[in-house]
């Protein structure tokens, strides 16, 4: 195998193989082509057969460009490899090994609606109301617990703990999982403990795998929780020949459970581990890399590394200061058409804000150009209404025990099973300990002996119906007849078509196209199986919920979340909103350093996905909940070298506003191509922001003492007198909120 297109890192990387390693690749060093290279030397070199070969990514796009890099690269037939994400992975082994945790084979994956549906259940049960324990909150609970690792039986750690001290979270958590048990179903995070329930259980089944799999390897490993750190530590004893393929600078999903310590304490499971840093940048000019690189710098929880690059040393970064965030969404639109009117296609242009909600003055903005453009990560297809109800009519076909996909369907459309019908079934289902569609399997088989329910004639014949319908498909789908077919017999004759026939709206029409292309969705589905059912259509799309939304390129804008836009990269790149408050967010700043550093590496993230060059903007006054904010630039923009960038500022007014006298931005090391630090303000805020002045003792943008604290900097201010309450930027980065009447201030 010819490993000369690899520079010198990313060779040692591939032919390393044996024992555990580390590979730190920093954005854009080329770690999917170094990671498939690794695999196809396993296969050509090493001679390892592809059934003992197992590579978990996040993404069924990262693990579908791997096997299809891997197919063109190699003679090898690969079809046996395992490039797969970790809950496929998971929920083929739980299939396999379902009868030993108490499961069927065709147990249904409850996505985060189904599982917040249970949650509610179980709260109004409880005669819980929601205002006081939200299920969001519950939810998280959760999470949390599966995240560690934690499942029902498990040894509490010190970890876990702290989250069962609520003992009434800790008993609603008992209740879930035991509600999940009777439906014959897992969650997303389910499919992980349980997993990991399996293997502690019956090592047996452990020792099997472990004997199947002789190379383990990671991909996007700094995303990983402390569930699947676990998971792959077992998989990969005793010959613990686990690759670990991650960049600590990239962790920025905490939120969702990702855990930073499996990257950072990875040599203290691993003592004898070989770490092999790939620190060549092949995406951005040289001076997008080397500014993100002093940026990241700044963070203490980094193994160290030094990113560098061949390319060009392009255009310097533009930082530009806008009056307001109309006009920051007037000059991105002004650049695109510039960009655009000079030939730069619109697909290599993308625009990232830290919150969904900053997109809409640049959409508004770019409506106006009359650009097309793309909202990444928008309402997803499988999320829709009339979506998720044809999906659970075929899962209640697979999985008779799916009482909550029975629960929406079973008065959709209407037939008369209204809530208290349905509350006597649940019922009565609950008395004897039967799943919903069981009981009304009985209730159409021997209906004498369910006189005391008292359901009327119109329910009993929507009952009837109901399970003949099921029935029937499930007779079809046991006769090996395709899903495609299943799908239409259970959209017609539910009466969901007809019911949708009848909405003349345009949103009905709508709805109808959806359901159209749920059907296109699983012929494709059957073209690409070889043996396609129903619940390997199930399972690919809850796995996998883009299928439908991707593959189809358009020339058009893409905005998206900054955390959207890791793994992906644009030749123009603009990053807007970057100011206090926002970026880093405002709950960071009340968290601490830790929160920090992770909104620095989101940061960084954002800045390396730029390939030519990037523009950051921000705004002197910003509408936020219905209320003018004065936040300041974020202190990101301080960790820039001047050397880097251009600091512009943007007028869209011909008045030139006096506003210069408050300016909060006047201790920010500018080089700025506007005339000094003169900001340009609009009337109205303007003479908002002198009203704030005049009324407050310590406006924003005073700089104070504090006895304790030593000088900074007031942010934002409110209340008059003495209810005035102030936000204070101190020199060394800390943010505090004081009660002025209480707080030891001193005016410079």
């Amino acid at each position: 195998m010819d490993l000369n297109f690899l520079n010198p890192s990313q060779k040692e990387a591939v032919i390393m193989t044996d024992g555990p390693v580390m590979i730190l690749a920093g954005a854009g060093s080329g770690k999917t082509r170094t990671l498939v290279a690794r695999i196809q030397y396993l296969l050509e070199e090493k001679h390892i057969s592809p059934f003992q070969i197992l590579a978990v990514t996040f993404s069924n796009k990262a693990s579908r460009e791997m096997r299809e890099r891997l197919s063109v690269n190699t003679q090898i037939n690969v079809g046996a490899l395992q490039v797969t994400t970790f809950h496929a992975f998971c929920a083929k082994v739980l299939r396999m090994e379902a009868t030993y945790l108490g499961l069927s084979r065709n147990f249904t994956i409850y996505d985060d609606g189904e599982s917040q549906s249970i949650i509610k259940a179980l709260l109004n049960k409880r005669g819980i109301n929601q205002k006081e324990l939200s299920p969001y909150t519950v939810a998280a609970f959760i999470d949390g617990l599966k995240n560690l690792g934690y499942y029902v039986g498990l040894t509490k750690n010190e970890d876990v703990e702290k989250y069962a001290e609520d003992k009434r979270l800790f008993d609603i958590f008992l209740e879930y999982e035991a509600e999940l048990h009777r439906s014959n179903a897992v969650d997303f995070g389910g499919l992980i403990t349980g997993i990991l329930n399996l293997f502690a259980s019956y090592p047996e089944v452990l020792s099997k795998y472990q004997q199947k799999f002789k190379y383990v390897l990671v991909d996007e490993y700094q995303d990983t929780n402390r569930a699947q750190f676990d998971m792959i530590t077992k998989l990969s004893d005793p010959q613990r020949n686990i690759c670990v393929v991650g960049d600590e600078d990239q962790s920025i999903y905490s939120w969702r459970g990702a855990d930073i310590r499996n990257i950072l304490d990875f040599e203290k499971v691993f003592p004898d581990a070989k770490l092999i840093k790939l620190e060549q940048n092949y995406r951005s000019s040289k001076k997008i890399i080397e500014a993100a690189s002093q940026v990241i710098a700044n963070n203490v929880a980094r193994k160290g590394k030094v990113m560098w690059t061949n390319n060009d040393d392009g255009d310097e970064i533009q930082i530009v200061e806008c009056r307001d965030d109309k006009a920051e969404a007037e000059y991105i639109g002004q650049q695109i058409k510039r960009l655009h009117n000079e030939g730069a296609p619109l697909r290599d242009m993308a625009v990232f804000y830290r919150n969904n909600a900053h997109s809409r003055t640049i959409e508004d903005a770019l409506r106006k150009e009359k650009f097309p453009y793309r909202v990444v990560a928008g309402i997803k297809f499988y999320d829709r209404k009339e979506v998720k109800d044809m999906l659970s009519y075929m899962r209640v076909v697979v999985n008779k025990k799916d009482s909550l996909a029975l629960t929406r369907i079973i008065n959709t459309p209407a037939r008369g099973v209204g809530a208290t019908s349905l509350r006597k079934l649940e019922d009565e289902a609950v008395r004897l300990q039967l799943s919903l569609f069981e009981l009304i399997e009985k209730i159409v088989d021997c209906p004498s002996e369910f006189k005391h329910l008292s359901l009327s004639g119109k329910v009993s014949s929507a009952i009837n119906q109901m399970v003949h319908l099921v029935q029937e498909v499930q007779v079809l789908e046991s006769h090996n007849h395709s899903p495609s077919f299943s799908y239409e017999k259970l959209l017609n004759e539910s009466g969901y078509l007809e019911f949708l026939r009848a909405d003349k709206s345009y949103e009905g029409a709508a709805r109808l196209e959806n359901l159209e292309e749920l059907m296109s969705a699983v012929k494709q589905f059957e073209e690409s199986e070889m043996e396609p059912t129903l619940v390997k259509f199930l399972e690919t799309i809850t796995l996998d919920t883009t299928a439908i939304e991707d593959g189809q390129p358009q020339d058009q804008v893409s905005l998206m979340t900054v955390h959207g836009s890791k793994g992906l990269e644009y030749p123009y790149v603009f990053l807007i909103g970057i100011e206090e408050n926002i970026f880093p967010s405002y709950k960071s700043l009340e968290i601490g350093p830790t929160a920090i550093e992770e909104e620095r590496r989101l940061f960084y993230v954002a800045m390396t996905r730029a390939m030519k060059k990037l523009w950051i903007t921000f705004a002197q006054g910003r509408m936020l909940w219905g209320s003018l904010k004065f936040n300041g630039p974020s202190q990101f923009l301080q960790e820039i070298p001047s050397k880097y960038y251009t600091w512009n500022q943007y007028q869209t007014s011909s008045r030139k506003s006096d506003f210069a006298q408050y300016s909060i931005y006047d201790d920010f090391d500018q080089t700025s191509s506007g005339s000094g630090n003169e900001s340009y303000y609009g009337e109205k805020i303007y003479q908002q922001k002198k009203a704030i002045t005049s009324l407050s003792n310590y406006p924003s943008g005073s700089k104070i003492l504090h006895a304790l604290y030593g000088e900074g900097m007031v942010l934002d201010s409110e209340g008059l007198g003495q209810d005035e309450k102030v936000t204070i930027l101190f020199r060394d980065g800390i943010r505090k909120k004081f009660m002025v009447k209480f707080a030891p201030l001193q005016k410079l």
